[in-house]
């Protein structure tokens, strides 16, 4: 009986091993902040969970990947005698070391690090701004400054990640870093790693670049523009074909991610450049929005890949009415309706295709209605859904996690609780959280500029 006991337990620990979800990437598997796993806790009724581990990290907006029980944190370094600006819009130069951490994800305990120099010569420097992504084996990281890299991601060698190539964007291609330095996360396409890169003025070269994911070697080029932004792509299906959707500074675009053709580009120009929202794909429309209140949903032909039409524009301009217009944060669409931050600082509901607004509150971010002397231009908040518990997981600027419903008729939260203190100097000052988690394993693992945190979220 004692043997029958261990060999159940044994199994049952290789069952639920295997039904861990994990979280290679920025936004989750399928990139669209979905989280799969069931069993998860619904509130917080029964207090605020146990933390698993706290460890040490350096400075980044990177959020986690999680992936085969590791943990991955690209993270920033000051290196000795730099001295960070108390402005993070000071034009300064930084000596610093970025990192690429791999940490056990059941302790934190780090396995094995790859580490380089770099000079930050960008607007808030406080470190990377991509996840990792880990894919068949790989781990891949994309750093503030251009630095691409492809590691192993299990094996080392006295602590040390095991580089498999890389590449320096600058260097290499010749062109400027963004202001706000490298933000685009790296897709994966078949046997192809597609990143913005941007292009030399004045050159008729693809901001664009798909390369292999074995070996580096650069594979195409498309879509001209002088400044890559600071959009992470997302592939979507449409009338038969697999798309790839980009928001560049100056338009949005679809493209095939295997031969960098064009499919299909609508005028979408945001102020600053800023065109950073990962554009969002429900039914057949497309969305995308950002800062100047500009955005669009533009209707999918359901047999032409090259055709759009579109079905709703914000106006522009200081005010709006309608809409709404996310600085830093990806909206969740669904059934129809939007749910994003705004740049006011709230939260706000808006329909898909007529962006008539049909609800806003402070709340999802800040956890009440009317935040005492909120004065900021923008709030942050990261939304994700539980497909199978139907509830929504909101990791906000201030460091709390949330736990409620969104619908047409507003928002209801379930219970919240406080993980990490803000760290990063925002607008006007305030310290802010801007970093978007991962949720696997049954936990959720987050970071801000000083420390990384795994808490359990089962029932």
């Amino acid at each position: 009986m004692p043997r029958l006991l261990l060999v159940s337990a044994s199994l049952l620990s290789i069952a639920l091993a295997a039904s861990a979800a994990d979280w290679p990437q920025w936004m989750g598997p399928q990139r669209d902040g979905i989280w799969s796993e069931t069993g998860i806790r619904k509130d917080f009724k029964k207090g605020k969970p146990k933390e698993r581990w706290r460890v040490p990290v350096g400075g980044g907006y990177a959020g986690p990947a999680v992936a085969n029980g590791r943990v991955y944190i690209a993270d920033k370094t000051l290196n000795p005698g730099a001295v960070a600006p108390n402005d993070p819009f000071a034009p300064v130069k930084l000596a610093a070391t970025e990192r690429i951490l791999c940490l056990d994800s059941k302790s934190g305990k780090e396995l094995w690090k790859h580490e380089y120099n770099v000079v930050y010569a960008v607007q808030y420097p406080c470190g990377p701004r991509c996840a990792p992504l880990v894919h068949d084996g790989k781990v891949y990281s994309l750093g503030a400054m251009g630095h691409l890299c492809c590691l192993d991601a299990e094996k080392s060698v006295n602590g040390k990640g095991q580089l498999i190539w890389s590449r320096e964007f600058p260097a290499a291609y010749g062109v400027s870093v963004p202001m706000w330095g490298f933000a685009g996360h790296p897709i994966i396409y078949k046997d192809l790693l597609i990143c913005l890169v941007g292009g030399r003025s004045g050159q008729n070269e693809g901001s664009v670049m798909a390369f292999d994911k074995n070996t580096g070697q650069l594979r195409w080029r498309a879509i001209v523009c002088d400044s890559p932004g600071y959009n992470s792509p997302v592939l979507i299906e449409s009338a038969g074909t697999t798309q790839l959707v980009i928001w560049t500074p100056k338009k949005l675009h679809a493209i095939d991610p295997a031969t960098g053709k064009k499919f299909w580009s609508v005028p979408l120009e945001p102020k600053h450049g800023m065109s950073i929202m990962s554009p969002r794909k429900h039914g057949d429309c497309v969305f995308a929005a950002g800062i100047g209140n500009v955005g669009v949903t533009v209707k999918l032909d359901p047999k032409d890949p090259t055709k759009v039409a579109e079905v709703w524009r914000g106006k522009g301009g200081p005010t709006a009415k309608d809409g709404v217009y996310p600085v830093n944060m990806t909206p969740f669409v669904e059934a129809g309706v939007i749910y994003a931050a705004d740049q006011p600082g709230m939260f706000r509901a808006v329909d898909l295709k007529t962006g008539r607004r049909l609800w806003e509150s402070f709340e999802p971010i800040f956890g009440k209605n009317v935040p005492p002397g909120f004065t900021a231009p923008c709030g942050t908040a990261f939304i994700v859904k539980n497909s199978a518990n139907g509830r929504f997981y909101t990791f906000s600027e201030t460091g709390d996690l949330a736990i409620g419903k969104f619908t047409p008729e507003g928002y209801t939260e379930a219970g919240r609780i406080h993980l990490l203190d803000p760290t990063c100097t925002a607008l006007n000052g305030r310290k802010a959280v801007w970093s978007h988690p991962a949720f696997a394993e049954g936990c959720i693992f987050a970071r801000n500029d000083k420390q990384a945190i795994c808490v359990p979220l089962g029932e």
